[in-house]
C-alpha cells in the first residue's frame, strides 16, 4: 500500500463537522485521526509566543525552521506538542484563531507541512489515516482513494460553531467565520469539489446521520476497489 492510499482526505470550511465526524469515523474503523489544523494552529502559537506576527512572513518562517511539533494519531488522544510544551488547549484560544491564516498564506511553509503530514500517514501505525483539513483532497492528497468535501450550509455552520463556543454571539460567529473563510480560500479552494471528489451536505442532517454518509462513501470505494478492471 502506497502512503496516498492510506488516506481518507476530508475536506471542508469551519463548522463543517470536519473534526467531529472524522474523529468518530476513525474510531468506527480503528484508522488513525489527524487535524492538521492544529498543526498550522500550533505554528501560530508559536510565532505569537515569541512576541511576532503571522502577517510576518519571515516570522512564521522562522518558526517553521525551528518547531519540533508532535501530534498524535489517536482519535482519542488529541495532544499536540511544541518542544516540550502542551499546547493542546493554548491553540484554541481565539487570538491564535485569528491568527492562524497568516501561516497558512506563506507557501513554503504550507509544502514543508504538507510534507509532514505525508510523512505522518505514511509511518503511522493504523491501516489508514482520517485527515482533515482544507486541502487535503486537492494538494496534501489528491491521489487518494477516498476524498470526501464535508460541507454545510453558512447560517447552519455559524449556528453549530457558536454552539460549541460559551456565551458566542451567533452573528459575531458567523462573520468571523465569513472572514476566515474569505482569507483561507484565497490561498486554497475548499469550499467547491475537485474532480472526483465526494460531497457530503451535513445541512440537513444530524451527527449520527453526517457520520453514517461518510461512512457510505468510504464503503463505496472499498467496493469499487474490489470490482475486476475488466479493462485491462
Amino acid at each position: 500500500m502506497t502512503s496516498a492510499e492510506k488516506f481518507v482526505a476530508i475536506d471542508g470550511p469551519a463548522g463543517s463537522g470536519k473534526s467531529s465526524v472524522s474523529k468518530e469515523v476513525a474510531r468506527r474503523l480503528a484508522y488513525g485521526y489527524l487535524d492538521t489544523g492544529a498543526a498550522y494552529r500550533a505554528l501560530a502559537w508559536l510565532v505569537l509566543e515569541r512576541g511576532g506576527d503571522t502577517a510576518d512572513a519571515d516570522a512564521v518562517r522562522s518558526a517553521a525552521s525551528d518547531v519540533r511539533l508532535t501530534q498524535r494519531l489517536d482519535p482519542d488522544d488529541r495532544r499536540v506538542v511544541v518542544g516540550e510544551v502542551d499546547v493542546t488547549d493554548a491553540i484554541r484560544d481565539p487570538r491564535v484563531s485569528a491568527a492562524v491564516s497568516g501561516v497558512a498564506r506563506v507557501p513554503e511553509v504550507r509544502v514543508g507541512v504538507n510534507e509532514m503530514f505525508r510523512r505522518m500517514v505514511a509511518d503511522a501505525d493504523y491501516p489508514a489515516v482520517v485527515v482533515e483539513g482544507r486541502d487535503i483532497t486537492t494538494v496534501v492528497a489528491p491521489d487518494a482513494p477516498v476524498r470526501i468535501l464535508l460541507t454545510a450550509a453558512p447560517e447552519v455552520r455559524a449556528a453549530r460553531r457558536a454552539g460549541e463556543l460559551v456565551g458566542a454571539d451567533q452573528a459575531s460567529v458567523a462573520e468571523a467565520m465569513r472572514k476566515r473563510d474569505a482569507s483561507d480560500s484565497s490561498v486554497v479552494d475548499f469550499l467547491n469539489a475537485a474532480p472526483g471528489v465526494d460531497v457530503v451536505d451535513s445541512t440537513h442532517l444530524d451527527f449520527p446521520q453526517t457520520v453514517a454518509a461518510v461512512l457510505a462513501v468510504i464503503e463505496r470505494s472499498r467496493d469499487a476497489d474490489k470490482e475486476p478492471n475488466h479493462g485491462r
